[in-house]
């Protein structure tokens, strides 16, 4: 199953609504970029009312929410009514649920956003061996092996797919970096790795945009990155549960202009997600919606590779299992 968060034009603007490609739309996605979604709000009302819900609208709202920070705080059960939702919208031909709310939406029906437009928290590690060695020209830092290490993104600056990323003007050297992020889907705190697995939602493709130049200025000082990497952070195209896809071994591919640059797969991070979960829940609580980067693959940003992008380039990052999250830079 791959969620995702789209927004329509009602009669009183713009509404946010949580959908899931139905699956015989999904080859057609593959080519086109997107798919049809069904509307898991709406199908699960459906579904309530076929059985005679008397307040069928009410209780999908309340199980499935279309929200996705939403959705996630109602932990598996949510996922679970996903699915019944899905289930129940690839059985039958109604096109409308309680109210009047349609059941799907075809391309260009909808605006693809972020699946989690804004998350709770953005923590971004650096997690995988060979790109540390690769950016610290092979000086790794004792302190990488003892603790994983990470930077806090800024929420408010995650790029819609397909969305066109303004590079700021105060950089000359535009960089991708090809990532997985794991989005937590339960509330915690002092969590052992043991356990760690049951706090992962699900898991999406993660592009954390650079500016090269900058980034090296501001932490000469020992600080940050900050203005290096908080103009835009990209999440996408979808939001895979974690009992539907192999994170660590499914292939990754970064195409810049459709010319490959990056390949690989994150099943060499040094910290595994547990490990990071563990460390970072340390006398400190997380929650739904809370975003955790893996770190770029070895070789995996223009960086490691010597190259860099240029205006009106278009990146494309491909975890297979997930999507293809596309974007264009221009200065």
């Amino acid at each position: 199953m791959k969620l995702a968060t789209f927004e329509v034009e009602t009669a009183i603007g713009p509404v946010e609504r949580i959908g899931a490609v139905d699956a015989s739309s999904e080859d057609a996605a593959t080519a086109a970029g997107e798919a049809t979604l069904i509307d898991l709000t709406a199908a699960y009302g459906a579904a309530l009312a076929a059985e005679g819900e008397p307040a069928p609208a009410d209780l999908a709202r309340a199980h499935v929410p279309p929200e996705m920070i939403a959705f996630l705080e109602r932990g598996e059960r949510a996922i679970d009514d996903a699915r019944a939702a899905l289930a129940y919208a690839a059985e039958t031909d109604a096109e409308r649920g309680p109210g009047g709310a349609r059941l799907r939406y075809d391309p260009g029906e909808y605006d693809l956003l972020a699946p989690l437009p804004r998350p709770n928290t953005l923590r971004d590690f650096m997690a995988i061996e060979e790109h540390v060695e690769n950016s610290l020209g092979g000086e790794i830092p004792d302190v990488w092996y003892e603790l994983p290490v990470c930077y806090k993104g800024n929420p408010d600056s995650v790029v819609a797919p397909g969305e066109t990323v303004q590079w700021p003007d105060y950089s000359q050297i535009m960089d991708y970096e090809l990532e997985i992020a794991a989005v937590i889907g339960k509330r915690g705190r002092d969590i052992d790795a043991a356990d760690a697995e049951a706090y992962i939602a699900g898991y999406t493709v993660f592009n954390d945009f650079s500016a090269r130049d900058i980034q090296g200025r501001e932490m000469e000082g020992r600080l940050g990155p900050a203005k290096g990497k908080d103009f835009a952070n990209g999440l996408g195209p979808y939001f895979v549960p974690r009992e539907d896809i192999d994170a660590l071994e499914d292939p990754m591919t970064a195409r810049i202009d459709g010319e490959v640059w990056s390949e690989g797969t994150v099943d060499e991070m040094y910290h595994s997600f547990a490990e990071i979960i563990e460390h970072v829940s340390q006398s400190e609580t997380l929650y739904p919606g809370d975003v955790i980067g893996s770190g770029t693959v070895g070789e995996g940003c223009g960086l490691e590779l010597g190259r860099w992008l240029e205006d009106g380039d278009t990146i494309e990052l491909e975890v297979e299992g997930i999507g293809v999250l596309e974007h264009t830079v221009v200065e």
